[in-house]
């Protein structure tokens, strides 16, 4: 009985791998083979031809062109690599003028597009395996898509109802919230393991590093990196950055640059606590980010930058981190005292308040309350663009200086509904991760959580959520805070190989 029962058991192992589908990967007893990929020899060659033929063009372009297929490659290879990509890059390329790189699209934005359409590529391509993606929209995501839905979609049919005018400002500014969808599924569908999203934390901290270091000299005016940074990035936000003393860096908005500081104090301090290793350099970083904080000169950034640091206390559950900061903020203060120094003189006008803030009030009632408050236009929302033609302006434009108005103004009772429906899942997104994840998985969930209250608090004076530069790392960290998606087709953990057992997909 023994000697047959011996027989049976391959015989069925045997039968259980041939009744598998055809294309799935199987194992030869060492490693896993994939399925065939002879089909990409023929696209790969095409696109190896078409290089070729760029060099009639000129070499640069076929340089590119190869550049572009590397890096295609590469991000096939390792998905992870995407992430790294955006995230590393964003920060540093996002404030350069739409056009003046690259045709029609931003740097930043080329990047997302390149390694955003690779992992789709690659996806579809997985699908031929049998293994198919198993994914369920959690509360998080529906909230974006909601907002993304109340911005564009419900707000410019209501525009047409009225028989008003869709311009292209419209069309892109609908476009705003679903390009953040984007960037927040490709994190979250390239980073497998908590090892990856620890490296991602460190690498926003390097690129925020640069951020911060530029915003400094640019508030003080050394080195002539204001007049660098007015050469390539953006040149009305970071001409007005300049004249008035504030650190716009490679964001090109000097409160975007800020909420990046604070979101990164947040990625620093879960670091500190969870990971606990260099600690020196975590040190520095964190004096580098509340300078950058301050250079910004904005009001509204330091109040963002206290709710940051109670919120990080409150997270972590450490009420002695406001006695370290404390001191930190005194030194920045002491350092950057000349910028301090400029904005408060704006207190000395005949209104004793700055001309900044009479601006902001005069422009809301002026050019977007009246119109937001008639014929119910606040139920459904005017329009998406966030600003409108005014000629005597310098730059052409007003833009909304109000983010709870933007969000009424954008898409109305559903958008403002959303939104906070949005900041509540987000928040317990963040507590959550924070308190229960693992390391990785924990300091994101810090930096969300810390994040959110800062966008609840500073969207009464701007529209915090859509920053350039700062709203994307803020979803950037979302996508990386979320809980762990199971492998798709994925057997019992006890029937899993030791080395397959510790990739976790995301």
């Amino acid at each position: 009985m023994a000697s047959t029962m011996a027989h049976l058991v391959p015989a069925a192992r045997a039968s259980r791998v041939a009744l598998a589908p055809p294309a799935a990967p199987y194992r030869d007893g060492t490693r896993l083979i994939p399925p065939s990929s002879r089909w990409l020899l023929v696209p790969t060659v095409a696109f190896a031809a078409a290089i070729g033929a760029l060099t009639a063009l000129g070499p640069e372009k076929a340089l590119a062109g190869l550049a572009v297929l590397i890096l295609a490659a590469c991000v096939w290879k390792w998905p992870q690599l995407a992430a790294y990509l955006v995230i590393g890059l964003t920060p540093l390329t996002v404030g350069i003028s739409r056009g003046s790189a690259l045709p029609i699209v931003r740097p930043n934005e080329a990047i997302a597009l390149l390694a955003g359409g690779t992992l789709a590529v690659r996806g579809l391509v997985q699908l031929r395996t049998g293994h198919l993606p198993r994914f369920r929209m959690d509360r998080v995501e529906l909230a974006i898509v909601l907002m993304a839905v109340s911005n564009s979609v419900l707000v410019l049919l209501w525009m047409t109802l009225r028989q008003e005018q869709i311009t292209s400002d419209d069309v892109l500014y609908a476009l705003v919230l679903w390009k953040t969808l984007g960037l927040y599924f490709l994190v979250r569908f390239s980073v497998r393991t908590d090892r990856q999203v620890l490296v991602c934390m460190w690498l926003s901290l390097a690129a925020a590093s640069v951020v911060a270091a530029l915003a400094i000299l640019q508030a003080l005016g050394a080195l002539g990196v204001p007049g660098l940074l007015n050469h390539f990035y953006e040149s009305g936000i970071t001409t007005a950055g300049l004249q008035n003393g504030r650190g716009s860096s490679t964001l090109g908005l000097p409160a975007a640059t800020a909420d990046l500081m604070v979101f990164c104090l947040a990625i620093l301090a879960g670091l500190w606590t969870r990971v606990r290793r260099h600690r020196t350099i975590l040190a520095a970083a964190a004096a580098l980010f509340l300078l950058g904080a301050l250079s910004a000169a904005e009001f509204s950034s330091a109040i963002g930058m206290v709710v940051g640091i109670v919120c990080i206390a409150i997270v972590l559950r450490k009420p002695r981190l406001l006695y370290v900061f404390v001191p930190g903020l005194l030194l920045a203060g002491f350092v950057l005292r000349s910028v301090i120094s400029t904005r408060l003189s704006g207190f000395q006008s005949a209104s004793g308040l700055p001309a900044s803030w009479t601006g902001r009030l005069q422009n809301l009632q002026s050019y977007f309350w009246p119109t937001l408050f008639s014929h119910g236009n606040f139920v459904l929302g005017v329009r998406p663009a966030a600003r409108v033609v005014v000629p005597t302006q310098l730059t052409g434009y007003v833009w909304i200086e109000s983010g709870y108005t933007w969000l009424l103004w954008g898409g109305g009772i559903p958008l403002l509904a959303s939104f906070i429906f949005f900041a509540y899942v987000t928040a317990r997104r963040g507590w959550e991760a924070a308190n229960d994840g693992p390391p990785g998985r924990s300091v994101a969930g810090v930096a969300v959580f810390t994040a959110i209250f800062v966008i609840i608090v500073l969207m009464t004076f701007d529209p915090h959520l859509t920053y350039r530069g700062s709203a994307d790392e803020f979803f950037f960290l979302l996508a990386l805070a979320a809980p762990v998606r199971p492998r798709a087709n994925s057997a019992p953990a006890k029937h899993k190989s030791p080395e397959l057992a510790t990739e976790v997909r995301r």
